[in-house]
């Protein structure tokens, strides 16, 4: 699955917040920061299974609702324990109203 998804509108996502997307059997987490930036990685915590749009938003990070690991949506990299393992990143656009996300294929 190489090609191009439309997972959400940019209404969907609210600025400062994000949303879980299930695109074929994989979950996604779309992030919307300030400025209109949007980002998306998965959307399953490295540490144990929860899902990180259930988590909180600040300054460009990602905190597990289970057990505070953070990770930076940017990048996906593991910013704290007890996460000690990066989550995956995807290519995300906006094409007018639509957000589209690529997962490699």
């Amino acid at each position: 699955m190489s090609d191009w998804v439309r997972v959400a509108a940019k209404g969907d996502v609210k600025e400062g917040g994000c949303l879980g997307v299930r695109i074929g059997d994989k979950d996604v987490a779309i992030y919307h920061l300030p400025g209109g930036e949007f980002h998306a990685t998965d959307n399953i915590c490295t540490h144990e299974y929860a899902l990180l749009s259930d988590g909180w938003l600040e300054n460009g990070c990602i905190e597990c609702p289970l057990h505070a690991a953070q990770f930076d949506v940017r990048t996906g990299k593991a910013m704290s324990a007890p996460a000690d393992e990066d989550i995956a990143v995807y290519a995300i656009k906006a094409e007018g109203d639509d957000l589209l996300v690529r997962l490699p294929g």
